[in-house]
């Protein structure tokens, strides 16, 4: 039972932390969509509990988007369902995960967003002018390559945090293996 509500402490303490962090992480200056809410998703799939996995980065694009200002509209709806399939993608780590298939992961979940996301804009009247592309498969065109700029800055950021975060958290891992080894040397002598 202690163990129980040592690891439940544990997990919250971090989902506490994830969710501040990414939060704090779109507040502050940084180059255009280069974020760790994708990498946080990922990393929540790969590691903790599905629901906490699922509420972490939610919670953390929801209170930045209301310190940010940003009004809530269908558009949300599509870049959230956009990040918690990042959580998906975490979740298909927990087996087996390798750095191959965390960047891939990564890799993945830009990729979908910048196709699900910029569909979206060029589908419907979201976006005011100069955004708002015909509906034609020239139109569509012309969105996804307006858009690449944009691409570049979250692949790019989506794989530099998703490397990041597991780093850190591998490292800490192994940290507290080989200071749990000591302590136990250390009780049995």
């Amino acid at each position: 039972m202690k163990k129980t509500n040592q690891n439940n402490s544990q997990q919250f303490a971090l989902a506490a932390l994830l969710i501040g962090f990414a939060a704090l992480s779109r507040l502050l200056p940084h180059p255009m969509n280069f974020t760790p809410m994708l990498a946080i998703a990922i990393f929540g799939g790969a590691t903790l509990p599905r629901r906490l996995a699922l509420a972490i980065p939610l919670a953390a694009m929801f209170l930045s988007d209301v310190a940010l200002g940003y009004g809530f509209g269908p558009m949300n709806l599509v870049i959230y369902s956009c990040i918690a399939a990042g959580t998906l993608l975490g979740w298909s780590l927990r087996q087996k995960r390798t750095t191959a298939l965390t960047l891939g992961a990564a890799l993945g979940g830009s990729m979908l967003f910048f196709v699900v996301t910029n569909f979206v804009v060029w589908l419907g009247p979201m976006m005011a002018p100069p955004f708002d592309y015909p509906h034609t498969l020239a139109g569509l065109g012309k969105c996804y390559w307006m858009a690449l700029p944009f691409f570049r800055n979250s692949l790019a950021g989506d794989l530099a945090w998703t490397t990041g975060i597991f780093a850190v958290y591998d490292a800490a891992r192994a940290w507290g293996a080989s200071r749990g080894a000591n302590v136990r040397e250390q009780l049995s002598l």
